[in-house]
């Protein structure tokens, strides 16, 4: 995935198919409890909405254990591309560990397209599971 090119992104972006979904990538960072970045079918990623994911109806697909074996706990999908189905709720949550203001997400389900796809926003992103580092023009607005 990662000989991909911003040109090459951008077709299979334009040609996703449209529907009542949203395509998300899971964005790990230890200690924080933001989910990653969600994006309407033909919205490229660089507009995508980092959330807060809204489990009253549907957990996450990495619910599990924070500690143990990093391919069987909580964080194992980063960088994981879903569709999923749901909703804004119109609520900001407040991220501590970030200090952002995050819109929330409720979802009613889930389905993995792709497990491991590369870059997110351009090919010299930068990924730090320790602090955050893959960042667009929505985490600028989310500040207080």
């Amino acid at each position: 995935m990662s000989d991909v090119t911003p040109q090459m992104r951008q077709q299979e972006i334009a040609d996703e198919p449209r529907g009542e979904y949203f395509y998300a990538r899971r964005y790990f960072v230890e200690k924080t409890r933001f989910w990653g970045y969600v994006r309407r079918p033909g919205q490229s990623w660089s507009e995508a909405r980092l959330v807060v994911m809204n489990e009253d109806s549907t957990r996450q697909p990495d619910r599990r254990p924070e500690i143990g074996p990093e391919s069987s706990r909580h964080g194992y999908d980063q960088n994981y591309t879903y569709r999923i189905k749901g909703r804004y709720t119109g609520r900001k949550i407040y991220e501590p560990a970030s200090n952002l203001f995050l819109p929330e997400f409720k979802a009613s389900s889930y389905s993995v397209v792709q497990r491991d796809s590369g870059w997110l926003f351009t090919p010299a992103d930068h990924y730090n599971k320790s602090k955050i580092t893959l960042v667009n023009n929505s985490i600028a607005l989310s500040k207080h």
